[in-house]
Formats: C-alpha cells, sequence, structure tokens
C-alpha cells in the first residue's frame, strides 16, 4: 500500500471512529480535511501513523497496517499531562 492510500485509509478511520463517539450535544462532527499525519513509518510491507485532528480534545490515533495479513489497527489515545524536564 503506497503512501497516499494508506494516509487516506487512516484519516477515513479516525473520521468515523472520532464521530461515533464524540459527545451528541457539543454537536461537533469532522471530516478528512480536520485530520492530519503527526509522523508515519513504512518498512517492507508494514506502515504506520500517528495522526491529530484540530479539536482541542488532546487525542492521538496510532494507525498501524499489517501487509503480510491486509489488516489496519486503530489505537486511541489522550495527552493527560505534558512536562519539560531539563537535561544535561
Amino acid at each position: 500500500m503506497d503512501f497516499n492510500n494508506f494516509q487516506n485509509l487512516c484519516k477515513d478511520k479516525v473520521v468515523d471512529y472520532f464521530n461515533e463517539r464524540v459527545e451528541k450535544t457539543d454537536g461537533v462532527k469532522i471530516t478528512k480535511d480536520d485530520v492530519f499525519v503527526v509522523w508515519y513509518c513504512k518498512t517492507l510491507q508494514n506502515a504506520k501513523a500517528l495522526l491529530s485532528t484540530n479539536v482541542s480534545d488532546g487525542m492521538y490515533y496510532e494507525l498501524t497496517y499489517n501487509g503480510d495479513k491486509k489488516e489496519l489497527y486503530l489505537d486511541a489515545y489522550k495527552k493527560w499531562e505534558n512536562k519539560k524536564f531539563d537535561v544535561e
């Protein structure tokens, strides 16, 4: 699977995941235009991408494509905290 196909598939899955779970009273729905790829890597027939949306909910999504099995996995994460550490 090439990058463009993988990216489009991932964005579709994030849109579906978000829109199925968003609080109904928020009245928010997203489209593929609201989703962006933060990081992407392809190794042999496998691929992984980290995606986020322009919704300020602290969520990000990790999608992994297993090329041997032709399966796509989605993990959804919430950012709880960002701490700075000084390192010499």
